[in-house]
């Protein structure tokens, strides 16, 4: 065999557009819709003229609508295969990125940000199922690593939006946006992808209620609705919290996200070699109070400067609990935790919408964003208490 043909072999055998790479491409931009509508939202909150507590519902539509896309996921994949699925994600993401610039109306821009909830419940899932079939060998370093790629959408989209929104042009970001999911989708159409998978037996009704009537699949409940709560609430929030800071000055504040975005990405880095010496309870109570204190320092910010520190400090601290969390399910209820799974991830969409709405409401009601952002400080204290329960004892079904 020559050297050319053998080259040719190792190029067919190594194809650049594989399941894995399409999926990475498809979450960068995830990340970015996922996180849009905190840096978007004073721009969207002016064109409407909105409140913070009608601004509030639009987390409250994305993330109730990704739940709705969540739960179609699994049935999708079973029956139409993985590529159908991601395709319908990625074009409902890339709709709904571009319907909210040609939105005229309020309700055209709930329709919008609803559109792109149910792609991002269709595509989160899918891609992360997709990772781990497809590597069955390192199943959980190749899905850590999907997920790394989300976090650098995430961290990137308010540096990305910034230029945008300096120069007026905002819709631009929202069109280009759309254009690169389609360039993504067009190319998981031209990639061999498994069929899907599917799984008949389901856990018995009555075994999950009195699994899910413990005092720690209550506690864990609890835990996963208020954590997801704090980080999109804190994630949301925070550019409209800058940009009263600052009083509107510049349009540095729009990258505010970033810096929380940023130390969740480089706490998950720092976590696995911390985590081999210290144990998961004291790491995990220590990054809680981390993330208390960062709230309480963001509250008595008076400067850009004090926020971004305040940001990557929350962050920092909020980096391993959602790990600790899963793992904790894990540990608590063994080869049950499957069966508690889909209802905890479920409380965690809700907290979700809730949280973030709720932060809009009393902002409205009080008149003052400030006070707003008191809950998600709420939220670790109450995140810290159910941290020193006893999760040393499994629960037995």
């Amino acid at each position: 065999m020559s050297l050319g043909s053998t080259a040719e072999v190792a190029l067919e055998r190594k194809p650049l557009l594989t399941p894995t790479a399409v999926s990475h491409a498809a979450f960068v931009p995830t990340g970015i819709v996922t996180v849009l509508l905190g840096p978007a939202l004073p721009t969207l909150s002016a064109r409407w003229s909105m409140n913070d507590a009608q601004a509030g519902q639009f987390f409250t539509v994305q993330f109730l609508a990704s739940l709705g896309g969540n739960v179609l996921s699994g049935m999708l994949v079973q029956r139409f295969g993985y590529r159908v699925v991601l395709l319908a994600g990625l074009l409902c993401m890339a709709m709904g990125a571009m319907g909210l610039p040609l939105s005229a109306y309020h309700w055209m821009g709930v329709a919008a940000v609803a559109c792109y909830g149910v792609g991002l419940g269709l595509v989160i899932p899918t891609c992360n199922l997709l990772v781990a079939e497809v590597n069955p060998t390192r199943r959980a370093a190749a899905v850590s690593l999907l997920n790394f790629s989300w976090s650098v959408g995430a961290v990137a989209c308010p540096f990305l939006l910034a230029p945008f929104q300096r120069a007026g042009h905002l819709n631009w970001f929202f069109y280009g946006l759309s254009v690169f999911i389609l360039l993504v989708a067009a190319s998981l159409a031209r990639v061999g992808l498994p069929g899907g998978v599917g799984d008949d037996r389901g856990p018995s009704l009555r075994a999950v209620l009195k699994l899910l009537r413990a005092p720690a699949a209550i506690a864990l409940g609890a835990m996963f609705f208020v954590y997801v709560g704090i980080e999109n609430s804190v994630g949301g929030w925070l550019a409209s919290y800058a940009k009263r800071v600052v009083d509107g000055a510049g349009t540095m504040w729009v990258t505010a996200p970033s810096y929380f975005y940023g130390g969740l990405l480089a706490g998950r880095g720092l976590a696995p070699p911390l985590l081999r010496r210290v144990s998961e309870a004291n790491v995990v109570r220590a990054c809680v109070a981390i993330a208390l204190l960062g709230v309480a320092a963001l509250l008595g910010s008076g400067s850009l400067a004090a926020i971004f520190v305040s940001a990557t400090l929350i962050g920092l601290g909020l980096a391993v609990v959602y790990p600790i969390t899963i793992a904790l399910l894990s540990s608590a209820f063994g080869a049950h935790a499957t069966r508690l799974g889909s209802v905890m991830f479920m409380l965690a969409s809700l907290g979700a919408a809730v949280m973030p709405w709720t932060v809009g409401v009393t902002s409205t009601m009080t008149s003052s964003l400030r006070v707003g952002m008191s809950i998600p400080l709420v939220g670790c204290a109450v995140l810290l208490a159910l941290y020193f329960r006893d999760w040393s004892k499994p629960v037995s079904e």
